[in-house]
């Protein structure tokens, strides 16, 4: 599988377009030409971090490029989908009730991910401190801003979010260059990822410290396909 993308590796390439490496040793870039290619190169990434992550890989070996490889390529093929929002609105109900940006239990109001989006599943737990903070920007450029990576369970819902508007709007096709305006940030989708050790799978615990959770496995199916 990881095979098939060394072949669109490029050397000197617009700033949309990921740096990628695979556990042959070879690196470039690999092309993002269109809206949906981000958005799918994204969530192959956020599987290969999940996997890394939840077993418990200090970085990223052949097992988690091979899970990248494959979902990227049935994503594209139109093979697999990614999960339904549903799975994210029940361990909404199972996580510990705290902000999703910091991991405060403490005043927690109702905040959009996504400006201007309706929806309950684009309703996220926010501190008063975080969302004065964020206002109406959009969460991944705030949180850009703020140098800090999402946790993976906020990232995957928000990607969910980006790739369902896109969708609706029959605009996966479009070229990078033509993305009309959206509610969300294409320009804040992370195109690669930090290594596992950087990475937290949620801002608490189950029992509701403020330690990354890296040990905790959710029932997140979808993205160890």
């Amino acid at each position: 599988m990881e095979a098939s993308l060394r072949g669109r590796l490029f050397f000197g390439a617009p700033p949309w377009w990921p740096r990628y490496a695979d556990c042959h040793g070879q690196s470039g870039w690999i092309e993002i030409s269109s809206i949906g290619e981000l958005l799918h190169w994204s969530y192959a990434n956020l599987a290969m971090a999940h996997q890394a992550v939840t077993s418990g890989a200090k970085k990223y070996g052949r097992t988690q490029y091979m899970v990248r490889a494959r979902l990227y390529k049935g994503l594209r093929e139109q093979r697999l989908s990614i999960g339904p929002l549903a799975d994210d609105e029940r361990l909404k109900m199972v996580l510990p009730q705290a902000c999703c940006y910091c991991g405060s239990p403490n005043s927690l109001t109702v905040d959009h991910l996504i400006p201007t989006k309706r929806g309950g599943a684009n309703l996220v737990w926010a501190c008063r401190s975080c969302n004065s903070s964020k206002g109406v920007r959009d969460a991944l450029e705030w949180l850009h801003g703020r140098r800090q990576f999402p946790s993976l369970l906020l990232l995957r819902r928000y990607l969910k979010l980006a790739i369902e508007l896109c969708e609706q709007q029959q605009i996966m096709d479009q070229p990078m260059e033509q993305a009309p305006d959206l509610p969300c940030s294409l320009a804040a989708i992370p195109r690669s990822y930090p290594s596992p050790s950087e990475l937290r799978l949620w801002v608490v615990d189950l029992n509701g410290s403020q330690q990354p959770a890296a040990g905790f496995k959710p029932a997140t199916r979808e993205l160890g396909k």
